[in-house]
């Protein structure tokens, strides 16, 4: 078993890979006011919950904040939610897929290519139910446990996938809305290749949004970005990397048989 500690990116951002997918505990070392941003995939509840421990002493979250409601994001949920009894908040579009209304398409082996990408159809896509604990997030109001976070709408490979952004220090957590490996191959995910990427190409089904979102990311210019799959970037190698994405998105990410996603 891993050793189930944080690795620390800031002094108050810190990432917890749960095999494929990471976790980010938002909040200084040692802090009573921190927040987990997703939830990593099922059976890794006690393994977050000691690397929470670690960093945080007993101290539960404020809340629990996901960026989207796939699999490999809120499998732990319910089960963290249920230790710290915390509220759990995501984009109101995402709400049917997290209280048991409804599924998410299932995986498309047919793009990205690799291991991964042919797996996906056996991939869960059943909705879960946080009825118990879910709420929406506000794009309009702060919310009181992220004050310097802005909610930032970043749609297309869930209808409500968000990211958060900071601006004083330009901290982007971009769920996966870009990522940093290229999810689709098992050899890169194990060896975590480091190179920015669209979103998951076998689960993302409106590839316009997709665009717009990465366009709108790299607008923000972040000078450090900390992403669901593949290790945290910064500095001129994500700008460059980004910039180029935006401007390439359908070249670099867009399957060439995306139409065989419907």
């Amino acid at each position: 078993m891993e050793n189930a500690e944080a690795e620390q990116v800031l002094e108050d951002v810190a990432v917890y890979r749960t095999l494929i997918v990471n976790v980010v505990f938002i909040g200084k070392s040692g802090s009573k006011d921190w927040v987990l941003l997703d939830c990593g995939i099922g059976h890794y509840a006690k393994r977050i919950i000691e690397a929470a421990n670690k960093r945080f002493g007993d101290q539960p979250p404020k809340a629990i904040v996901l960026t989207h409601g796939h699999f490999d994001h809120v499998g732990s949920a319910k089960k963290l939610a249920d230790h710290w009894n915390v509220p759990i908040y995501i984009h109101p579009m995402e709400m049917d897929y997290v209280t048991g209304k409804r599924d998410y398409p299932v995986g498309n082996a047919t793009v990205g290519g690799g291991l991964f990408s042919i797996l996906s159809p056996f991939f869960p896509t059943d909705p879960v139910d946080l009825s118990k604990y879910i709420h929406p997030l506000s794009q309009d109001e702060p919310l009181a446990f992220l004050q310097d976070w802005r909610v930032i709408h970043t749609p297309g490979h869930t209808p409500g996938h968000i990211s958060l952004f900071r601006d004083k220090d330009r901290t982007l957590l971009a769920g996966d809305a870009i990522i940093t490996v290229k999810q689709e191959s098992s050899m890169a995910v194990f060896i975590q290749h480091q190179h920015v990427h669209g979103p998951p190409a076998y689960f993302t089904h409106n590839w316009q949004e997709a665009e717009k979102s990465v366009k709108k990311l790299a607008s923000l210019n972040p000078k450090v970005a900390v992403t669901g799959h593949g290790l945290p970037m910064e500095g001129e190698l994500l700008a460059q990397q980004l910039s180029e994405l935006a401007l390439n998105f359908k070249e670099l990410a867009i399957p060439k048989n995306r139409n065989k996603l419907h």
